[in-house]
């Protein structure tokens, strides 16, 4: 039986581990908590799953939450001046509705799991020494340990990383008691504000501790007017400082807003990060190598909602790779390979929509969500790219294929005389 050790308890860790112990791999996870202490900690992100991410779930038997999470079938877009309205406003459905699992209340379930079923559980802040230990007793060491820590081991890959700092600063608020607009959809739609020269603004239904709820979080222009949360000492003038933001800087919403109670004292979240692609293959001193995993080697800023998917796919892109490599050795060739398979399929085309959306709007791309409101074709598609991020570089990304692709459906519009 070959064996295993993953480092990290997050989406890309602990999905792998559960996929290789259903094919009788002898997995070990070294978790820097345990599952009481992850389901009883604060939030760790926003974590929105679109429909083929929760398919890898589903297939493994892990998801949990059917018919609890909201799904959410409808995304609304808009782009909000200085005035009072949006100057863009348009909602569009998913094919298939994806839905936020808080991974305090995931992770602990899957990290359970994973012991009942036989798994190795080691509880400790995994040091570059533990590897070194233990990379001549496994077949294979993954690290999933997040952003930070471990991930220092693998090097900077410049040619696919533009940015040196943070881009946004996040703000995030795990709420009851929002209330949508009336006259909108319902409350299983995931809101998008984009306020040029100050941020974003998102709104998710998601399924807490408690039951479901709504993640609401602003993504700042560092040294902007919505990067104000620097000074908060608690999390209920985090949510006032947010409920003000909003009378401000998104007053098109502001009724939604009045009724807000935080979920738990754990429910809110602040910071930055710069964005990175890293180098997927580290050396340990001892000369053993290790493979990087979700974050590790993928750091997104949140602003697309990329992350969870991000890792569920380098999850599964791994287990397809070990899964089909069989007993061979697991050198540095085939931890390459198993890497730059994902980043081929996923990785690049999420990683540069992600980037360019970090930067001002570019004029073509306002023109294709302007037009959104008049074509739902448009909107439809645009919003089906966040769960294929690939589909966004045949017409949304160069300004040559966007207007093409903007005059096939202006033709193609009724009373258009084509």
């Amino acid at each position: 039986m070959r064996k295993v050790l993953i480092v990290g308890a997050g989406q890309a860790g602990l999905q792998l581990a559960l996929g290789l112990q259903q094919h009788d791999y002898d997995v070990t996870v070294m978790s820097a908590r345990t599952a009481d202490e992850i389901e009883h900690g604060t939030v760790m992100s926003s974590q929105f799953q679109f429909d083929s991410t929760l398919a890898f779930e589903r297939e493994l038997g892990i998801y949990f939450w059917e018919g609890l999470a909201p799904y959410t079938p409808l995304t609304s877009f808009q782009v909000g001046a200085e005035g009072p309205v949006p100057v863009v406003d348009w909602v569009s459905p998913l094919k298939k509705p994806g839905a936020d699992v808080d991974q305090r209340l995931k992770m602990a379930r899957w990290l359970r799991l994973f012991e009942e079923r036989g798994g190795n559980l080691i509880v400790k802040s995994a040091t570059v020494a533990d590897l070194d230990a233990m990379v001549s007793t496994h077949d294979l060491v993954v690290v999933a340990a997040g952003k930070e820590g471990l991930a220092g081991l693998f090097e900077r890959d410049a040619s696919r990383s533009p940015y040196t700092t943070p881009q946004r600063m996040l703000s995030v608020v795990y709420v009851n008691g929002y209330q949508p607009d009336p006259a909108g959809p319902g409350d299983h739609t995931v809101e998008f504000h984009m306020l040029p020269g100050r941020g974003e603004m998102i709104v998710m239904p998601a399924l807490t501790l408690s039951g479901p709820c709504h993640i609401l979080f602003f993504e700042a222009i560092p040294g902007g007017p919505l990067d104000v949360f620097g000074d908060i000492r608690s999390p209920r003038e985090h949510l006032e400082r947010f409920v003000d933001l909003v009378e401000r800087h998104v007053p098109w919403a502001r009724e939604n807003f009045t009724k807000l109670e935080l979920t738990d004292a754990g429910g809110t979240l602040r910071g930055g990060y710069t964005p990175v692609v890293r180098h997927p293959v580290a050396t340990l001193p001892s000369g053993g190598v290790v493979l990087g995993a979700g974050d590790v080697v993928v750091a997104n800023d949140p602003i697309t909602g990329q992350g969870a998917n991000m890792a569920a796919k380098c999850a599964a892109g791994y287990l397809e790779a070990i899964l089909e490599h069989e007993d061979r050795p697991f050198d540095g060739a085939f931890l390459r390979g198993a890497f730059e398979s994902f980043w081929t399929r996923h990785g690049r085309a999420t990683t540069e929509w992600t980037n360019v959306t970090l930067g001002p709007p570019r004029p073509h791309m306002l023109e294709l969500l302007g037009a959104a409101n008049q074509f739902p074709a448009v909107a439809r598609r645009y919003i089906e790219g966040f769960d294929d991020p690939n589909d966004l570089m045949e017409w949304f990304m160069d300004p040559d294929k966007a207007a093409a692709y903007l005059a096939e459906v202006v033709g193609a519009a009724p009373g258009s005389g084509r």
